[in-house]
């Protein structure tokens, strides 16, 4: 390794974030910056890491894909029976974060996950690529694979189940939504002082703080 990693240093001065400049709740603000993030053409805009908890206690996280938001909250999609599926349906809660590095900003949020309703879910999957639909059919995700070869033979059955007729919604997999209790915005500053806004909820209302940087 040429360069020691604690020497890797970026300073943030794009902008600020003042309580005078945010919407008065949480959706309306993450829908504001990302239009920001769309305009930026920014790839993956929508990736973001989903934390949950496992049957032991301990946290897990992977990068998945926001696919909608709306005032219930941010909605993913995924296979049931996957790592994520079986810690959802332990442990209803989850944690998001968006990292925005070109505009210096991050969102992190912490909520309560429910199922999407089934007519929706089955909605999204048909407007999905024809190899994504098979795949959600032919992988079981998060289960143990003895080779390649194994998940090749799994699609061609399924293309093949599926060769005259449109894959409908596997009853194993479909979205969710998690309903924030807390939202932080953070806008990058200079020396590390950076701006750092929560929302929480306390009832029907937002409650907005500044945190220390």
């Amino acid at each position: 390794m040429t360069r020691h990693i604690a020497d890797l240093r970026q300073d943030y001065a794009r902008q600020s974030l003042d309580l005078a400049d945010v919407a008065t709740e949480p959706i309306a603000q993450f829908t504001a910056w990302f239009d920001d993030v769309l305009r930026a053409e920014l790839p993956e805009p929508n990736a973001m890491t989903l934390a949950t908890v496992r049957d032991d206690g301990t946290p897990d996280a992977r990068i998945v894909l926001l696919k909608g938001v709306d005032a219930r909250g941010f909605t993913f999609y995924t296979d049931h029976r996957s790592q994520k599926g079986r810690d959802l349906a332990a442990h209803a809660h989850a944690a998001l974060v968006f990292h925005w590095h070109a505009l210096e900003r991050q969102v992190r949020i912490r909520g309560t996950v429910t199922m999407l309703p089934t007519d929706e879910s089955a909605a999204y999957y048909a407007s999905r690529p024809i190899g994504s639909r098979i795949g959600a059919w032919a992988s079981v995700q998060s289960s143990v694979l003895p080779d390649r070869a194994t998940l090749d033979a799994r699609v061609r059955e399924a293309e093949a189940r599926f060769a005259h007729d449109a894959p409908p919604l596997p009853p194993h997999w479909g979205g969710y939504i998690v309903s924030p209790v807390a939202v932080e915005f953070w806008q990058g500053r200079p020396s590390r002082l950076h701006d750092r806004l929560r929302y929480t909820r306390h009832d029907d209302a937002w409650r907005i703080e500044r945190l220390s940087p």
